[in-house]
């Protein structure tokens, strides 16, 4: 099993209270390392290029991000202050997805400690999410002829209304999301397959939609490989979600995935999604299924 991870991840200059956990890549990676994680699992990404960034975005939105040149309302719609770091943690981190993509491609696993910045749209940034990592690496691989159909199946508690945009004429990637109907984005896009849940879902509700969902798709389009955006953020407390999912169902819903994905020979990669708890130990907690689902089944 190996990993995607650059310190930039962590290292971004944000106002104080700002809402986004910019601290819980590092704590998530020593705590995987407490896990059993060695370092030769730890891969240390390059930087996407505007070229991979092409394939999903507008030049003159990719120019403006890039040379500064990004107007105040286009930066405040983004949801962080714009600056060089900013820059190339956002380059490390959609290159991570890409090769954490061609990595699962080869070895039937991988997951990128950054990405599910699903609600990037092709010509501006919005909700903490700047370029869509997961649309722009399966463009990546349908572009460089790595594989023929993606599934992008998206489980944050938001739904992935960039995604949607961005693909909503590529017959190639799949886009499903499941997400709280009554949650951030207020106005949705129509992915190929949208699972709205109500607010207030719990485990038993959740998994039998998630299992449902993931099975259909895969059956009608048998994808060459899923890519998944495992948001943390449909834990019972998570401050920006709805859901009443216990720490149990979001590992059962990891756990299902990465085992339903072995099972049939899919590969999977992994991005690490949302989550929002002010106590980032406990937010730390919830990501941490995940990888606690794959040390279990590799």
């Amino acid at each position: 099993m190996q990993l995607f991870y650059h310190p930039l991840y962590s290292v971004l200059t944000l106002p104080e209270r700002h809402r986004f956990p910019i601290q819980k890549y590092q704590m998530l990676k020593a705590e995987i390392e407490r896990l059993g994680f060695g370092t030769t699992q730890f891969n240390t990404p390059t930087k996407a290029t505007p070229e991979q960034l092409a394939l999903c975005h507008s030049q003159d939105y990719i120019n403006d991000f890039l040379n500064a040149t990004l107007s105040n309302k286009a930066i405040k719609k983004m949801g962080f202050p714009y600056s060089r770091e900013l820059v190339e943690r956002t380059l490390l981190s959609v290159g991570a997805s890409i090769q954490g993509s061609e990595y699962a491609l080869k070895y039937g696993f991988c997951a990128n400690l950054s990405g599910g910045y699903h609600h990037a749209y092709s010509d501006y940034g919005s909700g903490f999410c700047i370029f869509n990592d997961l649309a722009v690496a399966g463009a990546h691989l349908i572009n460089t002829d790595q594989a023929d159909t993606v599934l992008i199946f998206d489980c944050d508690v938001h739904q992935g209304d960039g995604t949607a945009q961005i693909t909503q004429h590529n017959n190639a990637i799949i886009t499903c999301s499941i997400h709280c109907e009554q949650n951030f984005p207020r106005l949705k896009q129509h992915s190929d397959y949208d699972f709205a849940l109500p607010a207030n879902t719990s485990d038993t509700e959740y998994l039998i939609t998630l299992k449902q969902a993931l099975e259909f798709c895969v059956r009608i389009h048998n994808p060459d490989i899923i890519l998944y955006n495992a948001g943390a953020d449909i834990y019972e407390k998570d401050e920006l979600g709805l859901f009443n999912v216990s720490l149990e169902g979001v590992y059962a819903r990891d756990y299902f995935i990465v085992n339903y994905c072995k099972a049939h020979n899919i590969p999977l990669m992994c991005a690490l999604g949302g989550g929002y708890q002010r106590n980032l130990n406990a937010l730390i907690n919830v990501h941490k299924q995940l990888f606690k689902a794959a040390i279990d089944l590799f």
